[in-house]
C-alpha cells in the first residue's frame, strides 16, 4: 500500500507528502484525507 495506483491509500499517501508544499495546513490535510475515505 502507498505507492501502487490502483489503491486510494496511493493517493492519500501522495496527497499527504505534497500538501505542505501547497495544500495548506496539517489539520486542512487530514480533514481532506479523512473525507476522501468517507470518514
Amino acid at each position: 500500500y502507498g505507492y501502487m495506483m490502483e489503491y486510494p491509500v496511493q493517493r492519500a499517501w501522495r496527497d499527504a507528502r505534497l500538501g505542505p508544499i501547497g495544500g495548506g495546513t496539517t489539520e486542512v490535510m487530514k480533514e481532506i484525507i479523512g473525507r476522501s475515505f468517507g470518514l
